[in-house]
């Protein structure tokens, strides 16, 4: 198995992703304010998080915000701050390790740049964190560790950590908590209600969506996968008015709460009237469009697919601040196709 195999195996099974081409940054929503962009005032503070880890408080506005996981970014840089240091995005953020809309968002922004803190492994190196000199550091979706995490508030530096779960805070809760570690609740909240009324307005202009059932799924090397209501991107294409097939939750065998793995010779088993996946290339497309094991599917065998081919677009599957508005077009276009060639 290629190492980029891998990386993308991590993606499905994390959901870093949680967790699709446009060309350049087409849609995407302007950041909520400018480069020399302050945080919060001091009469938000302090403010308090309730976490896996336990209580954190925020005792007065950070300046030097540091990130870490997936869509923290993604959220600070949407309300106009450039983080000192962000985690690397090994998948879908080529050579620089920086996905395409979040290095739009800090070009627009100006200011100096992040420092890239490796997370290649998914451990967070707490010295190259800490020489950033944080005021705070947002790690509300991520795979943060009790001794990371106690490492960096040993060291004076307040850690907004999941809520519940590693890898399982919603991000709608990733943007509004980063509202709140800013002290800005108000930008937050209209900055989500701007990403809903996309996916609404996408909804509207597409009737034929409505009650029209699908299943997401990836056929990963040896493993095809299901993913279930509870993944932020099956989420998204139930906000568009599709719904999950009852096939598929049928199928779940309990053993995550996202997705599901389904042995070949079940294939058969998923009745959706649309198919949307993930591939890397156009050639794996190919392969899921036309290999014997995928045309057991009825909709495959239709032609009633839509797929997101790249890794840039594979990784911006995942629901963020910045990449509903980058990648919603794409998905879109592509579900409307596959709703026509449903029959």
């Amino acid at each position: 198995m290629s190492a980029r195999t891998s990386r993308l195996g991590a993606l499905v099974a994390l959901t870093v992703a949680g967790g699709l081409v446009l060309s350049g940054c087409a849609g995407q929503t302007d950041p909520a304010s400018t480069s020399d962009a302050a945080t919060g005032t001091a009469d938000g503070f302090p403010v308090t998080f309730e976490h896996i880890y336990g209580t954190t408080t925020i005792e007065s506005a950070p300046e030097r915000v540091a990130t870490w996981g997936w869509g923290v970014t993604d959220a600070v840089l949407a309300l106009g701050i450039v983080p000192v240091a962000v985690s690397s995005m090994d998948y879908g953020g080529g050579e620089n390790r920086i996905t395409p809309w979040v290095e739009d968002a800090i070009a627009d922004l100006g200011g100096e740049e992040p420092v890239i803190l490796d997370s290649a492994t998914y451990e967070l190196s707490i010295e190259e964190l800490l020489a950033t000199d944080p005021d705070v550091l947002i790690a509300s979706y991520s795979g943060l560790t009790q001794e990371e995490y106690d490492a960096v508030t040993n060291a004076g530096v307040p850690v907004v950590a999941p809520e519940e779960a590693l890898w399982s805070t919603p991000w709608r809760d990733v943007i509004t908590d980063t509202g709140k570690a800013l002290g800005m609740d108000a930008e937050a909240e209209e900055l989500l209600a701007g990403l809903d009324q996309q996916v609404a307005d996408a909804a509207a202009a597409h009737p034929e969506f409505a009650g029209t059932t699908i299943a997401y799924a990836a056929d990963d090397v040896d493993t095809f996968y299901l993913y279930l209501p509870a993944d932020p991107r099956v989420e998204i294409l139930e906000d568009l008015g599709f719904v999950t097939a009852p096939s598929v939750t049928a199928l779940d065998d309990g053993a995550a709460t996202f997705y599901t793995t389904v042995s070949g010779e079940k294939l058969d088993q998923i009745d959706a009237d649309v198919v949307f996946t993930q591939v890397e290339s156009e050639d794996a497309l190919n392969t899921f469009l036309t290999s014997a094991r995928t045309q057991l599917i009825p909709a495959v065998a239709k032609g009633a697919v839509g797929a997101i081919v790249g890794e840039e677009n594979v990784s911006a599957i995942s629901p963020t601040a910045l990449t509903v508005p980058w990648i919603l077009p794409e998905i879109v276009e592509q579900l409307a196709a596959a709703t026509a060639a449903k029959g």
